[in-house]
């Protein structure tokens, strides 16, 4: 995966050297968008795309000038993760699987490649990167004799973790002008979450006296496996999400009136 920490450090120094000497363009743009959303952790841990769900989000975007924006969005989806559909013997052997609804508030910066400036004939459309940060609100379940049962709640790791983490938020998309009040736009973000509990894979096994919490926290078939304090999950990276969105901006401010030989629209 891309350093996320180099990331953040480029889009900062293309944003302070982007930002002085461009054309002003005031006013704000609102919109939606839809999409999909998919988990890569302990339970996806080759980052197969064979697991993807619906997400729905809405976003708005400040435009400082033809370069930089400032957005904020809040994003909603599903994610999920099953040991079924691994390669490896031991996660097969291992089979944990997850459900979680989350909910992502985020604000990030956005870099664009080209100018890009509303009701304009030449300006139209641009590339652009973003980075930033969020806050998700997740809560990973598990179905057991036909009910779903919070992970969390059931302590299958051993400890009362958080369904609140900060991430990192980067990615890149495309936007363009439909007509001089609004613009398409299409995204791949991701969160890199600070936490590793998106999915309740982390740690190694641990007793429980509860028959369902025994019976969620060791889902192997083979009665050797997931004895205490052997390996659970493998503890040494955090879950991440990401959203591939499209959506419809509408924009509220200022528009730059093409040349009369130039018109667009």
């Amino acid at each position: 995966m891309m350093n996320i920490k180099g990331l953040h450090y480029i889009l900062f120094i293309i944003l302070i050297g982007s930002g002085l000497g461009l054309k002003a363009q005031k006013g704000i743009e609102v919109g939606a968008h839809f999409g999909a959303a998919h988990y890569f952790g302990d339970l996806n841990p080759t980052y197969s795309l064979s697991d993807p769900n619906l997400a729905l989000g809405i976003k708005l975007r400040r435009n400082f000038n033809e370069r930089v924006c400032l957005t904020a969005g809040l994003d909603y989806g599903k994610v999920s993760g099953s040991d079924s559909n691994s390669n490896n013997s031991f996660e097969r052997n291992r089979n944990l699987d997850f459900s979680s609804k989350v909910f992502d508030t985020n604000f990030s910066l956005e870099f664009n490649f080209f100018p890009y400036i509303h009701g304009t004939a030449d300006n139209y459309y641009t590339p652009y990167i973003f980075g930033g940060f969020s806050l998700m609100k997740f809560d990973p379940q598990a179905e057991y004799q036909g009910t779903s049962y919070s992970l969390r709640d059931l302590q299958t790791e051993g400890i009362d973790y958080s369904l609140v983490s900060g991430s990192w938020v980067y990615g890149f998309g495309f936007k363009w002008d439909i007509n001089r009040d609004f613009s398409f736009n299409i995204a791949l973000s991701g969160r890199n979450l600070f936490s590793d509990y998106i999915d309740d894979v982390q740690n190694n096994y641990v007793s429980h006296n509860d028959e369902v919490a025994a019976a969620l926290a060791n889902r192997s078939g083979d009665i050797d496996f997931g004895l205490p304090d052997t390996q659970r999950g493998d503890g040494l990276s955090n879950d991440s999400v990401y959203f591939l969105s499209i959506g419809v901006m509408r924009y509220f401010g200022q528009l730059h009136c093409p040349a009369i030989t130039r018109d667009l629209y």
